[in-house]
């Protein structure tokens, strides 16, 4: 069943587990997976089989639209549809376009948040302003169904769509499948522009999620590219403060620093949840960013996780104390894991989980210069005000209430 609210009516629509800790307290240092037991099931395969229920991306009939009409309106008279509504960026989103007068439809889930802690009350609190339908966007028809009994059509579909886990199942059924039932549902209602959150990581994609997120912007760029009508705006952001924080806490209670090696295989230039909100709704309008791929970053310099230690202690007047990780503990682990899940097909989350833990380990979040094939922070484009120091003096005044990473968590 869906729910959807509007300023001017109610309708009804019928319709794994993995954690890297390292604790000072341990032993041993490291317990870096915790895997719960799950039946059985045979690994998923990718064909063009698994893809033939779904619409095609171009909408019979064609919408008739053109690339800037909607763009000499007034913000009120913009109507843009938001899936992934309810997420970390997109809840700051949806707040950014009320914020700058748009016609918000937000779709959210009927229970949101790490593990379904949020219910529809305090989703309709969180989106303030915004039309909410609850809905399910994985399941296309559902989804239309809901759109339907709205009777609106849209300008632009924004997607802040990501898997809750990076697992290989999830990974396909939101970043590739669930995000183009929106765009198929977006465009059979006159959406021309689709704004896509997608990920700074997916320039070397080794991952399962970075190749779905891939296949639908090439898909995306393609339809663009098809129909001189319809236009995108890709924008890959480097790594949240959220993803950074997760040791704050721990160093003020006088734990050491965890990071692997020496502390500076890789960089990022962090970005606040605000600011990316920000420069993804500059998207809606902007002429300057149709048809691109963005990368952006936060302000500031590109900073290793050395460097962000010291911050750290620093901000708390602590003399620095690291806990220094061979990045071999992860790739022998990870070797473990691909043996077994060979035998054991249910361990192939947890096989996929470990790439992440070292993909993020030794990979920069920053643009992969194509000429030299390094990353550069030079080249990484910077964005907003917020800087990482005053997110780490705020949490430590303030505990990481908001900032929770759930079933992300690293550290």
């Amino acid at each position: 069943m869906s729910l959807c609210y509007t300023s001017n009516f109610i309708s009804l629509n019928h319709q794994k587990s993995l954690s890297l800790t390292f604790s000072s307290d341990s032993p041993r240092f490291i317990n870096l997976f915790s895997v719960k037991h799950r039946k059985p099931h045979h690994p998923i395969k990718f064909t063009t089989e698994r893809f033939k229920p779904f619409a095609s991306l171009t909408p019979s009939p064609p919408t008739e639209t053109a690339p800037s009409s909607y763009r000499s309106k007034s913000p009120k008279d913009v109507n843009v549809l938001v899936v992934g509504s309810t997420g970390y960026i997109g809840k700051y989103v949806v707040r950014e376009l009320v914020k700058r007068g748009f016609n918000v439809t937000a779709i959210a889930r009927e229970r949101s948040g790490i593990r379904g802690s949020v219910d529809k009350d305090q989703t309709l609190n969180q989106l303030r302003g915004a039309n909410v339908c609850f809905s399910d966007v994985t399941n296309l028809d559902a989804f239309e169904g809901s759109l339907n009994s709205l009777g609106n059509s849209f300008d632009v579909v924004v997607s802040c769509l990501a898997s809750r886990n990076g697992g290989v199942k999830d990974s396909w059924k939101i970043d590739y499948e669930a995000t183009r039932n929106s765009l198929v549902a977006g465009r059979k209602r006159g959406a021309s522009h689709f704004v896509l959150l997608s990920a700074i990581c997916v320039q070397k994609p080794l991952l399962e999620f970075q190749r779905a997120k891939l296949k639908f912007e090439d898909e995306l760029m393609k339809l663009a590219d098809e129909d001189g009508g319809f236009s995108y705006s890709i924008v890959r952001p480097t790594a949240f403060f959220k993803s950074l924080g997760g040791q704050v806490e721990l160093v003020k209670d006088g734990k050491p620093y965890v990071m692997f090696g020496d502390g500076k295989l890789c960089a990022c230039k962090p970005m606040s949840e605000s600011d990316l909100a920000s420069f993804i709704v500059d998207c809606v309008l902007s002429e300057d960013k149709v048809n691109k791929v963005l990368p952006i970053g936060g302000p500031g310099k590109a900073l290793t996780p050395l460097e962000q230690g010291e911050m750290l202690f620093r901000l708390l007047g602590k003399e620095p104390k690291f806990l220094k990780v061979p990045i071999g503990i992860m790739d022998f682990a990870i070797g473990v894991l691909d043996f077994l899940v060979k035998v054991f097909p249910s361990l192939e989350d947890a096989a996929e989980f470990g790439k992440i833990g070292r993909y993020y380990a030794a990979e920069s979040m920053l643009l992969l210069d194509p000429e030299t094939g390094e990353y550069s922070a030079e080249k990484t484009p910077s964005y907003g005000n917020d800087t990482l120091e005053e997110f780490f003096a705020r949490v430590l005044r303030e505990g990481m209430a908001g900032q929770e990473l759930g079933e992300q968590t690293i550290f």
